[in-house]
């Protein structure tokens, strides 16, 4: 089983959608590291050799911010926000959308479960 950057990518999957399972790339990122580091889309990923796998390794290492870094930066950049006293901010704070969805009706995955209020 390879494991980059601390995530156990599927044995069984390609590689260019194994390696979509870190946080932080995706599927158009996953392409542009195989073509930079010359590997088939079409490999598996119990195929890669020992060599594959630290090319991988370390063309993400040098060209992009994954995992528990980029984790920490979008935290710190949620932080910054609601210390500014932003919109945004104050929505994260609250625990409303942000992006100026409606929440008359909508907006379940945000605000929780209903709370009935009013009912006798």
């Amino acid at each position: 089983m390879a494991r980059i950057s601390g995530v156990d990518l599927p044995k069984k999957k390609r590689i260019e959608y194994g390696l979509t399972y870190i946080y932080g790339i995706g599927l158009h990122t996953s392409r542009a590291i195989l073509d930079a580091t010359g590997i088939d889309y079409n490999k598996r990923v119990f195929d890669l050799n020992e060599t594959e796998i630290a090319a991988i390794t370390q063309e993400i290492r040098e060209s992009f911010m994954v995992e528990g870094d980029l984790r920490k930066k979008v935290a710190m950049d949620i932080k910054g926000l609601m210390d500014i006293g932003s919109y945004r901010g104050l929505r994260h704070r609250r625990g409303l959308p942000c992006r100026g969805q409606k929440t008359k009706t909508n907006a379940r995955t945000r605000k929780g479960k209903r709370k009935t209020v009013g009912a006798a």
